[in-house]
């Protein structure tokens, strides 16, 4: 076969950005689902899941004015010309349903929602084009008690998910400070806030040096590019810096430093009394002062949020898979989006949600040595030794299935060796061998493969228990469900 007749074979690759998961993962990722989706049940909140594209104009601020909506989301174009993207956030797809469907929703509508999301970003390390997160949100309530009880799932929903007690904190601010404080400066450009909000933004990143150039005629880089800055007077920028560093402490300390930094604007004055109606529910439902803290410098890169902010910060130390020290820095965010339902009603609908970064989470627990899923086993296996035989190994199978254990025939094609191998590599708890002999004598074998792994791991603790605890099993063919559950179920 010549060069021009050899048949075209495509590279095996992911599209970057996009990574394949297995068992590990998914268990684990479930799990936190599992958790924090019974968390926000138990506060009252529906599940709703809405498709995975959207109108592209539903999703708003995220699409620039061009031709083509692609940048930032995944667009393409129907067969009725309408251009539809794969949703950005789950947030969104909440607006237009919530605008959809106002007139026969409970008011408020309190919903949570999970499952992935999509961003045609530039993709890096711990930063994924395709990605899975969690929410709750109270549509309809403009009440400072809604935010506080968001933040208050939130703090459980991170303790269910596997985080211990002062494992992660919860920032909150209000975006009605920092409007409030430039508004007294003499800053009214939407423009330039926004600029002021995404430098704001950067500021764990880049330190108050590198926010201060960002706030004033613009900063570059280390590889020499150039970002325009805000464009504020030094005054002003140092200014909103005192602001960003007012936190540390109990709530009502910020609280008071904040009063005296804000300059009595109505709006900032507007957004201290909310912080302060939060603190008040707050306590009341028993969340901890080093579990949510008011934090200035917490603004959220979002550009739809109009008053309470939140973020949530993982405080364990992460290593990656060289022992190299990691840092995770936020597992999940939200605030108060009182216009996204309006741009489809024109009607002003508070609500206010919160949004874990599920993927995020379970690699963050997995970096601090927390793995959900690391104890996951597989099935039992079934050794094959003869096709005239398969009979057996399926009724063995169907037995252990039936009292709801997992177990597989194992359908290749090696030797009893090779079977073994596979058995381990599969993780699984014991295999069960109906070799000829067992098979005339009424009887099967049981290899507990669990306690092989604990034996080749060095564990020394259960010392009497191992002893008492054969490493392989012949017993009766009728006790093989009896058996075998003792290993997996440990009963």
């Amino acid at each position: 076969m010549t060069d021009e007749t050899a048949p075209l074979r495509p590279e095996a690759r992911s599209p970057r950005g996009f990574i394949d998961r297995r068992a590990r993962d998914l268990v684990a990722e479930r799990q936190i689902l599992t958790a924090v989706s019974a968390v926000y049940e138990r506060y009252g909140f529906e599940a709703l899941d809405t498709g995975a594209f959207e109108y592209a104009d539903a999703l708003g601020k995220f699409l620039p004015d061009a031709d083509r909506p692609n940048e930032g989301v995944f667009a393409l174009q129907d067969d009725d010309e309408q251009w539809m993207a794969l949703r950005y956030d789950l947030t969104a797809p909440l607006a237009r349903f919530a605008a959809q469907n106002w007139e026969t929703l409970p008011k408020p509508f309190r919903r949570y929602a999970f499952g992935p999301v999509w961003r045609n970003e530039k993709p890096g390390p711990g930063r994924f084009r395709e990605f899975t997160q969690c929410d709750a949100d109270t549509v309809g309530s403009a009440r400072p008690e809604a935010d506080a009880e968001i933040i208050a799932m939130a703090a459980e929903g991170l303790a269910a998910a596997g985080l211990p007690a002062g494992s992660a904190v919860i920032r909150i601010n209000n975006r009605k400070l920092l409007n409030g404080l430039l508004a007294t400066a003499g800053v009214s450009d939407e423009r330039q806030k926004l600029g002021v909000l995404r430098a704001v933004d950067k500021l764990d990143r880049l330190g108050p040096d590198g926010v201060r150039l960002l706030l004033g005629e613009g900063r570059k880089d280390e590889s020499g590019a150039f970002t325009k800055g805000a464009g504020l007077n030094a005054a002003v920028a140092e200014a909103v810096l005192a602001f960003t560093a007012a936190g540390g402490g109990d709530r009502a300390g910020v609280l008071a430093r904040l009063a005296d930094i804000i300059g009595g604007s109505a709006e900032g004055d507007a957004g201290l009394a909310e912080l302060a109606a939060i603190d008040g529910a707050l306590k009341s439902l028993g969340v901890a002062e080093d579990q949510a803290v008011f934090d200035p410098a917490v603004v959220r890169g979002l550009e739809y949020y109009t008053g309470a902010v939140f973020e949530a910060e993982l405080l364990l130390e992460t290593t990656d898979e060289k022992g190299q020290p990691v840092r995770f820095g936020s597992i999940g965010g939200g605030g108060r989006y009182d216009d996204l339902v309006a741009r489809f009603t024109g009607q002003p609908v508070p609500a206010t949600g919160f949004s874990f970064g599920v993927s995020r989470l379970a690699a963050a627990l997995r970096a601090a040595g927390r793995d959900l899923a690391a104890e996951t086993r597989g099935p039992v296996v079934v050794i094959v030794f003869s096709q005239d035989d398969m009979a057996h190994y399926f009724a063995a199978a169907a037995e252990l299935r039936a009292v709801g254990l997992a177990a597989e025939v194992y359908l290749g094609s090696s030797g009893m060796k090779a079977q073994m191998k596979y058995a381990d590599r599969r993780r699984a708890p014991a295999a069960v061998i109906l070799g000829g002999d067992e098979i005339a004598a009424g009887t099967v074998t049981i290899k507990d493969l669990d306690l092989g792994r604990e034996l080749a791991a060095g564990i020394s603790d259960n010392s009497q228990w191992r002893e008492q605890r054969p490493g392989q099993i012949n017993c009766p063919r009728s006790e093989l469900v009896a058996t075998v559950a003792k290993i997996v179920r440990g009963v």
